[in-house]
């Protein structure tokens, strides 16, 4: 059986955190889900640099934030600013992110997935990425932001009782982007 996939934020760890915490979990590949792999506050984390620090390391790194990324470029994802997860998981270039992920999985490469949130209950990569995987039968393990193993149904089983009082039954995005709003309700 293959290790799980991992999923890690950055935000509050610097480069070498991150690299040290990928080399614990013997980690190959770390996947770039950010929609947009840049940082103003964290340059360390753009995107190009942040390739060629983890080549230092021999660790790749692979952006798939266009497939995967938390602000999706199709404005049908969106309600009222909001990403609609369940939305997001019916669209093609999803579902092609997705068997990129499950086909690394299957060939038995250690992998984990970056977005810029420290807890995974903040980020799509547990409401949106982690439940796709884990309905395929694909185990996700978060490292939360001391490290510790955060299993995903944990994860989600915290994060229903607050979403559905906010926002109802969807699992949905926690910001809200007011341009892809706009874009929505204009279709």
């Amino acid at each position: 059986m293959s290790a799980p996939i991992l999923t890690v934020g950055y935000a509050n760890r610097s480069v070498d955190e991150l690299i040290e915490l990928m080399k614990r979990e013997s980690v190959q590949f770390l996947i770039d889900i950010r929609s947009s792999p840049s940082s103003k506050f964290k340059p360390e984390f753009s995107r190009e640099t942040l390739d060629g620090t983890l080549r230092r390391a021999q660790i790749r790194y692979v952006f798939m934030g266009d497939t995967l990324g938390g602000r999706p470029q199709d404005a049908s994802c969106y309600e009222n600013g909001h990403v609609i997860y369940g939305i997001v998981q019916q669209k093609g270039f999803f579902l092609n992110g997705i068997n990129r992920l499950i086909d690394a999985f299957t060939k038995g490469f250690r992998i984990s997935l970056l977005c810029s949130e420290t807890k995974p209950e903040d980020c799509h990569r547990s409401k949106l990425i982690g439940a796709s995987l884990v309905q395929r039968g694909v185990d996700v393990v978060h490292l939360g932001p001391d490290g510790a193993y955060l299993s995903q149904t944990d994860v989600i089983a915290r994060l229903e009782t607050a979403q559905v009082q906010l926002f109802g039954g969807a699992l949905c995005s926690r910001k809200s982007y007011p341009v892809m709003a706009r874009r929505s309700r204009l279709k």
